[in-house]
């Protein structure tokens, strides 16, 4: 399990991966993991999550780029005070690798801005010997 928690002036984000057994093909280089992230508005005004960017990286050097308009379907509002989270998952074909990158959130003033995601780790028990 690997959590990490970062802090902007406006939004804390935590990020929680799990390696998930029951979907994996080891044998077949498959490995699935679970993520959960969570973001708090700890700022004083509502700001929006406009789109999305993951830099995903096995343990081999392969890197996939992922961008798209919100997450998991959703653009949510964060008011003060309030927190958002919301599960996904990511295939490696590796035992271990990472995920990093950023939010484009938009402010009650749309004002655009960017909110770096720093990298959090992706391992299976068995990557750990």
């Amino acid at each position: 399990m690997s959590l990490k928690k970062v802090q902007t002036p406006n939004l804390k984000i935590t990020t929680l991966a799990v390696y998930v057994e029951s979907e994996s093909i080891p044998e077949q280089q498959q490995y699935f993991f679970a993520y959960k992230i969570i973001i708090k508005n700890v700022g004083l005004s509502t700001a929006q999550l406009m789109s999305r960017h993951w830099i995903i990286t096995d343990a081999l050097g392969h890197t996939e780029e992922v961008r798209g308009p919100g997450v998991v379907g959703l653009q949510p509002k964060i008011s003060a005070g309030q927190s958002f989270d919301y599960d996904s998952a990511c295939p490696l074909r590796t035992s271990s690798g990472t995920m990093k990158g950023s939010y484009q959130f938009m402010s009650e003033d749309s004002e655009t801005f960017d909110i770096e995601i720093p990298e959090f780790y992706l391992i299976a028990p068995t990557a750990v010997n």
